[in-house]
């Protein structure tokens, strides 16, 4: 199953330091039998872009935790590591797509690494404040998030994670 796992970009330098991702609570998004049902039309790619998704708005909800703790040298981009795993929990007590990993995720199983390029991270710093007002149903909360979500992240190979993060 095809997951994708909200992150930051402390998280992919240990990611690249130790060949292995540690997801947050073990939270991870998929294309869950509950988020399918929840979506009268679309094919199986869109579908899989709104379990993406779901794991972008989480990575925010990471980072409004980071700079909330002082972490203001953190890159202010959405993070998503997308990987092949066959044993997740479904969790239906969670959003739609929420899925628990039984572990760390190692580099082999990854697909791939979206990432918000340099262009998002002034709106990405503000819906990052936001998310949590906005998950309350504040309007100019949900604008914020909004302007963060119209950036597409952009699409990277597992082997190209180590320059990007050296990059910064």
């Amino acid at each position: 199953m095809r997951v994708y796992i909200p992150a930051t970009w402390p998280m992919l330098r240990k990611l690249v330091a130790n060949d292995r991702l540690d997801a947050v609570g073990g939270t991870a998004f998929a294309l869950t039998p509950k988020l399918r049902e929840s979506y009268t039309a679309g094919d199986e790619e869109e579908l899989e872009y709104a379990a993406m998704g779901e794991a972008a708005r989480a990575s925010l909800r990471l980072l409004s935790v980071e700079f909330g703790l002082g972490e203001d040298a953190t890159p202010a981009r959405r993070v998503v590591v997308a990987a092949d795993l066959d044993d997740v929990l479904l969790r239906p007590d969670l959003d739609d797509g929420a899925v628990r990993l039984r572990g760390p995720v190692e580099l082999p199983t990854i697909a791939a690494v979206h990432v918000d390029t340099v262009d998002a991270e002034f709106a990405v710093r503000q819906a990052a404040g936001a998310v949590d007002a906005a998950d309350l149903g504040d309007l100019d909360a949900e604008f914020l998030v909004g302007e963060a979500e119209d950036h597409e992240l952009a699409w990277y190979d597992p082997s190209e994670v180590a320059f990007l993060v050296e990059l910064g």
